[in-house]
């Protein structure tokens, strides 16, 4: 299991912060658009967290053997607590609808991961995020360290934001001691949002051993 070591909030491109606008409905034909990224977020029951993650180690082959887990996270610091945070992969929508009636009709996934697991779940929150042009995803390895950041925008998508937002990515991973996993743009959920993931090197992050008494 991968550890978030914080989830932080910033804002570009706007001296206050906006109010939240969320999408969760497209009249579209939107089956074709291309690969996109499904964050979810499971907040946990605070006495059942360490049940979760061992079922969840236990188990998720029986659900990545229909789509790709690009990262399952714990999250440890920064927001809220007993909380999971993992990352799917789809071809497109249609390629996501059919991973859905395949699970339905999955039985061993359903009674050995799902049925358990849900009476540990308080509530469930879906994104759907598409990878910038500019980055690359970068497999996460097994085990470390990782950074969920994100950038509240201005409404105008990308091509309002697109700049400040690759600037403020490159100022905060380039310092030696990161790797960057992913950079996504929110396309369904939280609007005009931007989020990167980064790994953080320990070998690599000065007084790293010092730091971690106040982590």
């Amino acid at each position: 299991m991968l550890v978030l070591r914080s989830g932080l909030t910033r804002a570009l491109a706007a001296r206050t912060l906006a109010p939240q606008v969320c999408s969760s409905l497209a009249t579209g034909p939107r089956q074709y658009d291309g690969t996109f990224y499904e964050f979810r977020t499971y907040y946990l029951k605070p006495s059942k967290m360490n049940q979760f993650l061992e079922n969840t180690k236990k188990n998720i082959h029986l659900r990545t053997a229909h789509s790709e887990l690009v990262g399952y996270w714990s999250v440890e610091f920064g927001g809220t607590m007993n909380k999971v945070f993992h990352i799917w992969k789809y071809d497109n929508f249609a390629h996501r609808t059919e991973v859905r009636k395949a699970l339905a009709k999955d039985k061993e996934w359903q009674e050995q991961y799902l049925i358990p697991n849900l009476a540990l779940i308080d509530k469930q929150e879906s994104e759907i995020t598409y990878l910038v042009p500019w980055c690359k995803l970068e497999k996460p390895p097994k085990e470390g360290v990782y950074e969920l950041a994100t950038f509240q925008m201005k409404p105008g998508g990308p091509a309002l934001w697109g700049d400040p937002f690759k600037r403020a990515v490159h100022t905060h991973v380039n310092r030696g001691y990161t790797k960057l996993v992913g950079v996504f743009h929110a396309e369904y959920g939280v609007l005009n949002r931007g989020v990167y993931i980064k790994k953080i090197i320990r070998s690599r992050l000065p007084g790293f051993e010092s730091q971690l008494h106040h982590l």
